[in-house]
């Protein structure tokens, strides 16, 4: 049983998804202490409860420890059996898309068409937004060879959350490959989506758009922005996402949720200003691809190569767990970063429900 001391580097519930997923990918147990040490509240949360939970399920595996607050936990693995449907609901705001994010290395492996249906936050801080992972990350895995498509059935928003985002993956038709995305373009286009629901009097997402386009245009950018007036949402909720296509390859990505007298003006103009730094970096992954594309590099045959924005605590944590679990040899100079995969194979047969 491997020892997982989650207050290092993140110190975040990132240790503990991949920890986690790794472990129901490689069969090694893990007992995982001090989880999310470095947080304001630390400990598990639902959230992070329903990923362990979830993984469980899918490796028909065992967990002890598990209940809101608690720094400590074990979980083994069992063989990986996959149906084909999953619902799971986190009970809370908790990140959706976090649990996807814990889920999907799993499934990539199911050998059969999954189709997982998340219940819980799509938009909130801390979190990629649904929009990141639908426009930005899983584009880059399909490259990778992982096909998997994931709809916003209806947005989710703290404080209640009850969002819906549906999440099919399919299996490999080929092993999953590197990806080389080393060398940025020029900018072919900036666009994004500004999305609110039960807002439209107020012309929330108008003023998300309008306030980045400012800041865009001061940059030379013009970006075309899609309005969204949402009114399947239990509550009321904002959302903008903007993104910077350089290149053929190349697609950067940031993102803001509302929050309680956060006005749009202010998420329009943090998010434009968030892209602009990522873009002047000369990175080929933003802030938040640059950490959640390392377990799916490590896992895949071949050199993949990146150049990120910043080497953050979440890269630290990311390279730190590929290489104690999958022996993946990652090395970066500045801001260049190179992950020799491990090609790996599940280390059992995949059994898959008819």
């Amino acid at each position: 049983m491997l020892t997982i001391d989650g207050s290092r580097h993140s110190g975040s519930g990132t240790i503990v998804r991949q920890a986690v997923a790794f472990s129901a990918l490689t069969g090694k147990a893990i007992h995982v202490v001090n989880a999310r040490a470095g947080r304001d509240k630390p400990g598990l949360r639902p959230q992070h409860i329903r990923v362990v939970e979830a993984v469980a399920e899918l490796v028909n595996g065992a967990a002890e420890g598990l209940a809101t607050g608690s720094q400590d936990f074990t979980f083994r693995p069992g063989a990986l059996r996959t149906g084909r449907r999953y619902n799971w609901d986190i009970g809370s705001a908790g990140s959706t898309t976090m649990l996807a994010l814990g889920v999907l290395p799993v499934l990539a492996f199911a050998g059969s068409p999954v189709t997982v249906e998340l219940r819980g936050g799509l938009f909130q801080d801390f979190a990629p937004s649904a929009f990141h992972l639908q426009q930005v990350l899983l584009p880059m895995l399909r490259d990778m060879h992982l096909r998997a498509e994931v709809e916003i059935v209806r947005p989710g928003y703290v404080p209640r959350g009850e969002g819906i985002l549906r999440l099919v993956v399919r299996p490999f038709t080929r092993p999953l490959q590197a990806l080389v995305r080393d060398v940025t373009g020029p900018v072919t286009r900036v666009w994004g989506i500004a999305l609110s629901s039960h807002l439209e009097e107020r012309h929330v997402s108008s003023r998300m758009a309008d306030a980045a386009q400012e800041v865009l245009s001061g940059a030379g950018h013009r970006a075309e922005i899609e309005l969204r007036h949402d009114t399947e949402s239990l509550q009321r909720g904002a959302a903008l996402a903007l993104f910077a296509d350089q290149g053929e390859a190349v697609r950067l990505g940031a993102d803001q949720a509302g929050a309680l007298r956060r006005s749009a003006e202010s998420i329009g103009k943090h998010v434009a200003y968030q892209l602009l730094e990522d873009l002047k970096s000369g990175a080929t992954l933003d802030r938040f691809a640059a950490d959640q594309i390392i377990p799916f590099a490590a896992l895949a045959e071949g050199e993949s190569r990146f150049v990120i924005p910043a080497v953050t605590d979440h890269v630290r944590t990311s390279v730190w767990l590929a290489e104690l679990f999958l022996g993946a040899q990652v090395r970066i100079n500045g801001r260049r970063m190179i992950i020799h995969g491990a090609g790996f194979r599940p280390y059992t047969r995949v059994d898959c429900e008819r």
